[in-house]
């Protein structure tokens, strides 16, 4: 299936370009090139993290709203806003909608265990947990699928589907049975090098391809997650279990986050399976 490009960003992208190539040296124009498309593709996450920094900042306690009430509110029309300006293509919405509900459940296990909290109240809460963290989990799900059409990614040579999706479900029922069984991440973390150590991720900036590992893609992404984890519990919005007040997020919250977004790739691959594998086609 092939995926429609964003509307107003294929001009944008030329006139910033342009601007750029003819003001900055060829590295420098990439570089800045590069950054933006990623700020681009990740704006669902920038959006909601802002609003979890803006809403700390001014939320009051005898204000009728609980403050993660608004955050939900904010990210249900976020979400609808992305489709409605076409930001994201429907297909994605579905799949994206998919690991938001994987998201969810996991997010249930994890409070119920004891590995995390919401401290704060809410109205839209389900077994414990407020709506709006599925969102994140979404916010994740949606910056694989654009930033893959966004810069026109293929992933090559890339491997036996079934192995992905096994590798998937391993390390999504281990985030799970690890609480009751042996903790297998180590052996997902030596699989996800086996089976994905000799993929390339090919992208596009501009005129030029580069190319990068799929595994150190996966961790460049994952300490990202992390830096935002660690926004999340400087504003008390979630505490993980023994996190003493301003320390960070422990280092081993990077290797969760390296391991859920190969389930988060594997998910979105989904609509993108014409990106595996795939020939660069020139272009029109």
């Amino acid at each position: 299936m092939r995926l429609r490009p964003d509307t107003p960003t294929p001009r944008l992208e030329r006139r910033l370009g342009d601007w750029a190539r003819a003001r900055l040296p060829y590295a420098l124009t990439e570089f800045t090139m590069f950054v933006l498309k990623q700020g681009w593709a990740c704006l669902f996450g920038g959006l909601l993290l802002g609003a979890i920094l803006a809403s700390k900042a001014i939320w009051q306690p005898d204000w009728p709203v609980h403050r993660y009430d608004a955050l939900f509110l904010f990210a249900l029309l976020t979400q609808a806003a992305f489709l409605r300006f076409r930001l994201e293509t429907w297909e994605e919405a579905r799949v994206i909608l998919l690991f938001h509900l994987t998201g969810t459940a996991m997010e249930w296990f994890k409070v119920h265990a004891g590995s995390w909290a919401y401290p704060e109240p809410a109205i839209f809460r389900l077994m414990g947990v407020p709506l709006f963290s599925g969102f994140m989990y979404a916010a994740v799900g949606s910056y694989m699928a654009r930033v893959i059409r966004l810069f026109e990614m293929r992933f090559t040579p890339y491997p036996p589907l079934w192995t992905t999706f096994l590798l998937a479900a391993a390390i999504y029922v281990n985030f799970f049975s690890h609480h009751f069984l042996p903790d297998i991440r180590l052996g997902l973390f030596a699989a996800t090098l086996l089976i994905y150590g000799r993929t390339r991720v090919w992208f596009r900036i501009s005129a030029r391809e580069w190319w990068m590992p799929l595994p150190v893609a996966a961790f460049l992404s994952a300490l990202a997650l992390w830096v935002a984890e660690n926004v999340g519990t400087a504003t008390g919005t979630w505490l993980y279990s023994g996190q003493r007040p301003g320390s960070l997020v422990s280092f081993a919250k990077l290797g969760s986050w390296y391991l859920l977004l190969y389930v988060a790739f594997v998910t979105t691959t989904l609509v993108a399976r014409g990106a595996l594998g795939a020939q660069r086609k020139p272009r029109q």
